[in-house]
Formats: C-alpha cells, structure tokens, sequence
C-alpha cells in the first residue's frame, strides 16, 4: 500500500480557497482568557458607527506607544500587555469589545488601577454596555464583597457545577459598569476564565437585546394610527364607497407606510432576537443552581427580559397584521373594481351594438335614396335618347319608352350597388 507522506511545505503547491483561514480561524478568534485568583475584568462595549475605522486608528495607536504591532485593518481581534495586566479587542456585527484584565482593588467595588480607560483612551463610538467583574477566593473577605449589592434586585447563584457563585444587581457603579463578583470554590484558571467571559457576555448581550424595547414603544404611535386606518378603509368598503379607485389609493399609501414602518425595525427586531437567544444559551452553558433563598440569574433576567421581549414580538406581528390585512382589503377591492369595469364594458359593447345597428338602418336608408337618386340620372340620360329615337321616327313615343325604362333603370342600380357591397362584406368577413 503506497503512503502519502506530508513533509514541511508539501502542500503549498495547491490553491487554497480564500475563505479557509477565516473559517478555521474563527474556532481561536475568541478564546478564553486565563485567570489566576484573584483577578479582575473590565469591559466595554462601543456601538460600531464607521465599519471599525476608529477602532483600528486608536488600537494602533495604543500598540506603537507599547511597542508591539498594530493590527491590520481588516482584523477581528487584537490584544497586547497592558500594565500589569492585559488589553483585548473584539470586532462584532454591530459593536466592539476592549476587555481588559489584571490585579483586583484591595476590596471588591473599590476603583481598579492600571486598566486603559483613563482619560487618554477616545472612545471610537457611543458605549452601549460595561462591566466590572471579579474574581475573589470563596472567605470572608471575598463574601463581604456581596454587602455592596442592592439586595432588591440581587442576584446570586452558584455556577460551573458547584465550583463557583456568582452575584450580581444588574446595577451601574458610580463608573457606569455592572459590578459582577465570581467567589471561586475550585476553578482551574480556564474555567475561571471561561465561567468569567460568559457572566459578561450575558451582561452584554442583555443590554443589547434590550435596544428592540425603546424602538418598539416609539413606532407603536404609528402603528396603532395604520390599525384605525385600516378600520376605517374597511368600514368604507362595507360602506360601498363611490370613488373605489381613491380608496384603492388610499389602501397603497397605508400599505406602503407599513411595509416601511417594519423594514425600519427588521433589523433590530431581529438582532433582540438573537442576543435574547445568545443570553439563554450562556445561561445554560454557566450550569447555573440555584441556592435556596437567593433570586437566580436565569429568574430575575427571565422576569425582567421576557416582557420587553413580548413587547417587541408583538408590535413586529401587529406590523405584520396590518400590512397582510391592508394587502387583502387591496385584494377585494380590486376585485371590486374589476368588476365595476366589466360591467362597464358591457355597457359600452352593448351602446355600440345600438349605435352599430342604428349606423346599419341609416346606411340602408341612404343606400336607399341613392338608388332612387342615381336611377333618377340613369333615367334622365336614357331620357335623351328616347328622345333622339323619337325624333328619328322611332315608332313608340318618347315618354312611353322613358316610363318603360324606370323599373329597369331601378333594378339595375339596386343589383349594382347589392353586389358592390356584397363584395365589400365579403372583404370584411375574410380580414382583408
């Protein structure tokens, strides 16, 4: 059996697809980071406004004055020292993320040193989301942590199967940042590291699948304004309203405002979707237990999402109601109108088969007296020639020939024009 043996460069002479190295560097584009106890996070987000141009302008920045690469501009993450600790960026569909991790405060909720969000760090684009998490041995000192929390909206559960607990209000610092307080009871430095990103990616991700709620609750004024238009169209075709064409008018403008109204919102309707999708799945993927007499992760998000997640849900099927229900009422009202124009028609064919046969007895008419009339001429002309032949000794007088002469003169000019427009008919009937 011959054996294929691979050596160093054997597989350059073949064309590689352009799209490989995104696909297989997308499993390591955002691996976990490695956290030794004790350690802090912090992390923002910033909405993207310029496809990521500022972004690569300040990272590249900050990476000459450290001395290391900048990234190249068509890069999804970056990451180099930073002080005592460690910066990393992350390009998203609609946002960017600058993690940076290090040594904790003495105590939890006291201000972090050494991050790079100091007054020199410009913001490419509007913060949508922050986080301050960290992580602290399982003793009292770190329990005392859990004294800072709003104990109405507290949230503490244990986390990885038992080896974690992880508290939370969900409140913003005098910083902004959601405080988040990881109490290790066991956990390798990359669980801790991966227990650590997902707590954030659920605050994150929370935040942005809540952009759907403000968008919903402004259109829902016009939305509801399309409903009663609606109503009203349908009333008046109940009504049997006289101008159908104007109401058919009316029908597409309303139609056309719809369709834009949920376009301006597919997008971010959708996009809720998805980061309420992500959140659900890093809620299962933390193991997360309860612990008795303490509110859940999963529970408080669940009561505090899931409205705001209908809220968005139901305006996007009233959109949708409307805009199906206004295509229907278009529907049978150019039914309405077809049959309005059938009738017509018929009304129209009908008025011109009177006008056809009217046309028919007045062409009868006229050929009529114009037999009568060129027969009168025909006479006339044989007139002189009886004459003539009277004059010449002719035996029968003048007026008895012309008297004679009338019918004939008349059934040859009938049988002469009958066969002329015979002939014509004939034409006709052939396409001719």
């Amino acid at each position: 059996m011959n054996r294929m043996t691979l050596g160093p460069g054997s597989l350059e002479r073949f064309a590689t697809d352009p799209r490989r190295a995104a696909v297989l560097g997308e499993l390591h584009a955002r691996p976990f980071p490695l956290l030794k106890l004790p350690r802090a996070v912090v992390v923002l987000a910033f909405m993207t406004q310029d496809q990521g141009e500022g972004d690569i302008a300040l990272l590249s920045k900050m990476s000459v004055q450290r001395g290391v690469p900048p990234p190249v501009p068509e890069a999804r993450t970056h990451s180099f020292a930073f002080g005592k600790g460690k910066l990393r960026w992350e390009r998203h569909s609609e946002f960017s993320t600058y993690s940076w991790e290090g040594p904790p405060p003495e105590r939890f909720g006291a201000a972090v040193e050494g991050h790079p969000f100091g007054a020199e760090f410009a913001a490419p684009g509007p913060m949508i989301a922050g986080v301050h998490l960290e992580l602290r041995a399982s003793d009292p000192e770190g329990e005392a942590g859990l004294e800072i929390f709003d104990k109405t909206s507290l949230c503490h559960s244990m986390m990885d199967g038992g080896l974690a607990e992880a508290a939370t209000d969900f409140r913003q610092d005098a910083d902004g940042l959601t405080r988040i307080l990881v109490l290790d009871r066991g956990l390798s430095p990359q669980r801790a590291g991966a227990l650590a990103m997902r707590l954030v990616e659920i605050e994150l991700y929370r935040t942005l699948a809540l952009l759907g709620l403000p968008l919903a609750q402004s259109i829902a004024p016009a939305v509801g304004a399309l409903e009663s238009r609606l109503m009203t169209i349908a009333q008046e075709m109940m009504d049997g309203a006289e101008d159908s064409r104007e109401l058919l008018q009316e029908i597409t403008r309303a139609a056309a405002e719809a369709e834009a109204s949920a376009a301006s919102v597919l997008y971010r309707f959708g996009a809720s979707r998805a980061y309420d999708d992500i959140v659900r799945e890093r809620l299962v993927a933390v193991g997360e237990q309860p612990i008795l007499g303490k509110e859940s992760w999963s529970a408080f998000l669940k009561r505090r999402m899931a409205p705001a997640m209908r809220t968005c849900q139901a305006l996007e099927d009233r959109q949708e109601a409307v805009s199906a229900k206004l295509g229907r009422a278009a529907n049978l009202l150019r039914t309405r109108i077809d049959v309005e124009l059938e009738h017509q028609n018929r009304d129209l064919l009908a008025s011109m088969d009177r006008r056809a046969r009217l046309q028919l007895r007045l062409q009868q008419t006229v050929e009529g007296l114009s037999v009568a009339a060129i027969a009168y001429y025909v006479v006339g002309l044989f007139g002189y020639l009886a004459k003539a032949a009277e004059h010449e000794g002719f035996p029968i007088s003048s007026p008895v020939l012309i008297a004679g002469f009338v019918p004939v003169a008349l059934l040859g000019v009938w049988f002469v024009v009958h066969r002329i427009r015979h002939h014509h008919m004939r034409r006709a009937g052939d396409g001719h």
